[in-house]
């Protein structure tokens, strides 16, 4: 874990022990804690924050949005202290951050410092042969090495591909729906919210032997209506000047090989920890963890430093990589993991507790989940805040219980899953490889819609798709 995701997670254990003199002296146990709804502030208040501050002060939010996550970390566990117990808080925190937090985070910056060494450069032409194949191998490889892989991995060359183009903006857009969110839906790599899912207890392949209809059929209705559109908008830059006639300046070349072998070794890794059980476990603050997954977060650990050590700095420095990204969603991720422990409490108080509404909104008459709700829901909220902890909301709410949602109640972990990567492109912050790509872009100076603007894309080209979806795979059948 970085520097800067430490202090993000040990911030607020700061604040609890800060209130540690007029704490009662026992713990109470997270379970059976009674909270009500205001308990849920700091959780709603930090994704507010992420959702409005780049947007409305976004200097102000890239120099200070580490801060921001500790000061809502510090209000959802501060109260917990002061009111039940520093041990209690303590025990949040283990939940939060030893539980699910590490894991996640270790995860996906392997996968961004090893995809983050592979570098593809060579002479393409932006025609809409060329760009389709381009999309459509985004798509398939982001379940492999996730969304944030395939897009920093492609985006570059897709650009210069189409820096000639006087119209390549809708290619940049529906790169975004495809490589960095639909394409992501068939394995715990792809995104965030499945991997988080994995944590909780749904096996790896789940989602690729659930969801792989529902996906391949999403994509290529997405495919399909990108090759119109770039048709049509290559036909009318062909009026002005020639597009994609000039013979390739330079072969096509993927250079830091070395990175796709540490690919399948993370891919192993996960694979490995999934299937081994040795029944070793240590217990930290009532939160238990396993040998396998401290074996599998080492060694994920030690594939990033080898892909640091063996690739070519100006492998690196030509695509652009940083540790910037990554630095600010282990942070901001590290508040939201915090933030979200009381909602889950909630939660699971079901009937009995505050979200009880939405409960009942989530079911039908017979009392059985109303699945389109749950993948509706689950993608408009994952679309304006974000699809990791919106995910991890809506499977607690479905019950939390992985193995009755894998089997009895299948239907809605897929509209859930589905729900999350899917509709995390409706717009910029959706999910983290959107608000990237739109950086790069820009910089390359395609002139991106704006917050709305893409909206206005999104909202066109997905949702009568996801209008299919939901008729064909999430309605309920007589």
């Amino acid at each position: 874990m970085s520097v800067p995701s430490k202090i993000a997670c040990g911030s607020p254990v700061a604040a609890a022990l800060f209130v540690a003199g007029t704490a009662p002296a026992h713990a109470a146990a997270l379970s059976e804690l009674a909270l009500p709804w205001p308990w849920a502030l700091p959780f709603i208040g930090l994704l507010l924050s992420i959702a409005v501050g780049p947007l409305l002060a976004p200097k102000l939010w890239q120099v200070h949005h580490g801060k921001i996550a500790f000061v809502w970390s510090a209000l959802a566990i501060t109260p917990l202290a002061a009111l039940y117990g520093v041990p209690t808080a303590l025990t949040a925190l283990s939940h939060a951050i030893l539980d699910e937090y590490s894991s996640f985070i270790i995860l996906l910056t392997a996968l961004y410092v090893v995809t983050g060494g592979i570098l593809v450069t060579g002479s393409l032409r932006g025609t809409p042969l060329v760009n389709t194949a381009v999309l459509a191998f985004g798509t398939a490889i982001a379940s492999i090495v996730g969304t944030t892989g395939a897009a920093m991995i492609l985006v570059r060359p897709l650009l210069r591909a189409n820096s000639a183009r006087l119209h390549n903006v809708h290619v940049v857009v529906f790169f975004i729906f495809l490589a960095a969110n639909i394409g992501g839906a068939l394995s715990p790599l792809g995104d965030p919210p499945l991997f988080v899912g994995f944590l909780r207890g749904v096996d790896f392949f789940w989602t690729t032997t659930h969801l792989w209809r529902q996906t391949g059929l999403t994509a290529v209705i997405v495919l399909a209506a990108f090759v119109a559109v770039d048709i049509y908008y290559y036909r009318q830059d062909r009026r002005v000047a020639v597009v994609g006639e000039k013979a390739p300046d330079e072969p096509i070349r993927v250079h830091g090989l070395v990175n796709l072998a540490l690919i399948v070794l993370i891919v192993g890794a996960i694979l490995v920890s999934a299937l081994w059980k040795p029944g070793v476990t240590f217990e930290i603050y009532d939160s238990t963890l396993e040998l396998q997954d401290i074996v599998r977060d080492v060694v994920l650990v030690a594939i990033a430093v080898a892909s640091l050590v063996l690739t070519r700095e100006e492998h690196r420095e030509r695509n652009g990589f940083t540790i910037e990204p990554i630095l600010e969603v282990a942070k901001l991720f590290a508040g939201i993991f915090v933030c979200i422990v009381p909602v889950t409490v909630m939660l699971q108080m079901r009937h009995a507790g505050p979200f009880s509404w939405v409960l009942t909104l989530m079911t039908n008459e017979s009392g059985e989940p109303h699945n389109v709700a749950y993948f509706w829901l689950t993608g408009i909220l994952s679309a304006v805040l974000d699809n990791a902890p919106t995910y991890l909301v809506f499977f607690d709410l479905a019950g939390g219980d992985a193995g009755r949602l894998m089997s009895e109640f299948a239907p809605t972990l897929a509209a859930i899953s589905m729900g999350a990567v899917y509709m995390g492109g409706f717009t910029y912050i959706g999910n983290a490889p959107n608000f990237m790509i739109y950086a790069i872009a820009t910089e390359r100076g395609v002139k991106m819609p704006s917050f709305f603007g893409f909206m206005m894309w999104s909202g066109a080209v997905l949702s009568p798709v996801f209008a299919v979806v939901t008729y064909i795979f999430v309605m309920p059948r007589p």
